[in-house]
Formats: C-alpha cells, structure tokens, sequence
C-alpha cells in the first residue's frame, strides 16, 4: 500500500504544479467597458466656448479736453437720441491776463488798418480797371477808322485784362483782410467770454438705447476722445466664438447652431458670418493656435433668453454635417492603426480587432462607412494591453 499512497500524492502534486502553471501562465481575462453600434441620424458639430455681445455698440467719448461733470446715468437706463448723458466744462484758455487782452487788442487794430488799405487798393484797382477798359475801347475805334495802328490797340487791351487781373487780386485781399479781422474778433470774444466762467458742453446720446456700462462716472479731467458711456440695445444680441481655423473652414454662413451652458434651456442660432481674418492665440499649453470669430444671430423667441445679457459665457454648437441614416459607433472605441482606423469588436468573450472605414467623425459619435454593422458590441477606451483574441468581460 505504500506505493500507492506515493503515487497518489505525485499525482496529487502534479495536478497542483498543473494548476500553479497555468495560473501564471495563462492569459489573463481584461475587463472592459464596451458599447453598441447603433444606427441613426448623424450630425457632426464644431464644438466651442463663446460670449455674446450687443450686436451695435456705440461708445459716447469726449470731444475735446476739459473737466466732466459727475455723470448721473447708470447701467441699464433708458435714453432716447439727443439726450444727454454727460456734461463737459472745456478746458480754460492758457493765458488770460492784461498782456493777452493788449495783444488781442492790437491785433484788432492792425488788422482793421490792414482792411482799410486793402479796401483803398481795391477801390483804385477797380478805377484803374475801368479807366484802361475804356482806353481799350478807344482804341478798337480808333483802329476802325484808321487813326490807330493795331499795335496800339492791342498794347490798349492787354493793359486792360492786366488791370482787370489786379482788380480780382485786390479784392481778393480785402476779402483776407475782413478774414483775419473776423478772426481775431472772435478769439477776443472767447476770451472775454470765459471770464464769466466755462461754457458747458453737453455731451448726447447718438441713438435710443440702454446704458450698458459707464466708463467714468466721477468728475474728473479727460482728454479728447476718452471713452464715457457705452449704449446699445440688449435686444439686439448675437454670439461670438473663436474657432481653429482648421474647422472653420467647414462652417458656412447660414449653418445651424444651438447657444447651450448659458444658464437656460438650449437656443437656436444660425451662423451669420465667419470673419475673413484670424488672429493668433496661444493655448493654456502654450502652443501658438490661428484662430476666427464666427459670428451668429440667435433665432429662438425673445422671451426665450431674455435673461441673457452682453457679455454673457455660453457654449456654441455649430452644425458641420448632417447624416440622416447612418452606423454609428463611439468615438471613444476608435484608435489609429497603420494608416486607417480600428475597433476591438468583443465576439463571444473575445476582442477581435478589425479595421473600419469612418465616413464622418464627430464628437462624442463617428458615422462608420465599412466594418462594422447596428448592434455589435465594441470596447471603448482600449487598454494598452488589449490585443487580437484576448479574453474580455464586459464590465
């Protein structure tokens, strides 16, 4: 019986390094997570964040230096065209003592001597004119009859075109001469008007609209052209988002897009225009990205987003192509393989690789030209250690 017991326990022994083997060596089972193919209708979009803005935007500045008023409108009010909506006191005159004021008044005099002698030149000029016309006319009668040579005529008129000529230069002096008085007058009359203290300028409203910011609302010094008040119409908003040239060239004026992540319910738009120019953005990795505005216009009722506002964050979802019917598969099971695209489809606790033809990519779906057919299951997010005929379970 001694043998036999040995041989049990070898066989014994066998059977457990039998099953330590194949413990270690066989191949391990991967749990997955898979999906189903499905058909359906296909839309690929361009996906990207955005913010809307008051389509006509009108910056009410300061049309020349001084010191502005405290204004008293504030963001959201209501203001109709030609009202105003800051007062501007211009900057005081540099030099306004006695010295200035003599000068000014020099300056008169002179220039209403010099209007004298050009008045008195322009008379004599006028006489002179008149005086060789006549002598010209004698002339031609006298030449008529024989009494004059041509030549003596002729010397006759071109002095009276030349007199003529100097009659217009003197009056057109004169005409210099009341300029430059007039002048002067009305830069004496400013200064003698600022004595009684600054005009007020009011600055105005170029259209009907609402305040959407205020820009300076304290009183304080501004220069020419400093920006005061912003007005628009918050009705009138539409949707910017700037997007990687390389899908905007997909995108067509006209596209459907859908406003989402504003804080409401999703809003039709359509695309109204892809600006002609980009600009270059550097991304948050630091990579320098050309880029473009595509503008659109919110269709949806306005009862719908009137709680939006300018300035506003939202995301825009603008519609590239459409497949009414169409296999569709989980961008997330497709991976690059040689020079086309691959899924590991999952057939009877296997992984099968197999190689598929994508007619259109999207996100989060991809429309399948070839490989694959409605309702085989297909493992999302391969794991590096998936390979052709590895045993899965789907988790």
């Amino acid at each position: 019986m001694g043998w036999l017991r040995r041989a049990l326990m070898a066989v014994a022994a066998a059977g457990l390094l039998g099953g330590l083997g194949w413990l270690v060596f066989a191949p391990a089972v991967l749990t997955v997570e898979t999906a189903r193919v499905a058909r359906g209708r296909f839309v690929a979009t361009v996906d990207q964040e955005g913010r809307t803005r008051v389509r006509d935007r009108y910056v009410v500045a300061a049309p020349l230096s001084g010191r502005m008023e405290r204004i008293a409108v504030r963001e959201g009010d209501r203001v109709e065209a030609g009202q105003p909506v800051a007062v501007l006191l211009p900057s005081l005159p540099a030099l306004l003592d006695p010295r200035t004021r003599a000068e000014l008044g020099a300056r008169v005099a002179a220039a209403q001597a010099a209007l004298a002698i050009s008045d008195a030149l322009a008379r004599r000029a006028v006489a002179e004119a008149r005086q060789f016309r006549v002598e010209a006319e004698r002339q031609q009668v006298l030449l008529q009859r024989g009494a004059a040579s041509a030549q003596t005529a002729e010397r006759a008129t071109l002095a009276a075109e030349t007199a003529e000529r100097a009659q217009v230069a003197a009056e057109e002096r004169r005409h210099a001469a009341e300029h430059e008085l007039e002048q002067i007058r009305t830069l004496l009359q400013h200064f003698e008007a600022h004595e009684t203290g600054p005009e007020r300028w009011e600055i105005r409203a170029p259209v009907t609209g609402r305040v959407l910011r205020v820009l300076q609302r304290s009183e304080a010094p501004v220069e020419k052209g400093a920006a005061l008040v912003e007005i628009g119409d918050p009705g009138e908003l539409e949707a910017i988002a700037d997007v990687l040239t390389g899908e905007a060239v997909a995108i067509a004026p006209g596209a459907a897009a859908s406003i989402e992540a504003w804080g409401g319910a999703p809003l039709a738009a359509r695309v109204r225009l892809v600006e002609p120019a980009a600009f270059t953005r550097v991304s948050a990795l630091g990579v320098e990205e050309q880029r473009v505005w595509v503008v659109m216009d919110i269709v949806a009722p306005r009862a719908a987003w009137e709680a939006l506002g300018d300035g506003f964050r939202i995301e825009a979802r603008i519609t590239v192509a459409e497949l009414p019917d169409a296999v569709l598969v989980p961008v997330a099971a497709l991976f690059r393989r040689h020079e086309g695209w691959a899924v590991f489809v999952v057939q009877d606790g296997r992984a099968r690789l197999r190689p598929v033809e994508i007619a259109r990519r999207g996100a989060p779906l991809a429309a399948v030209a070839a490989g694959l057919q409605p309702d085989e299951a297909v493992v999302v997010y391969p794991p590096a250690a998936l390979a052709e005929g590895a045993r899965v379970v789907a988790r």
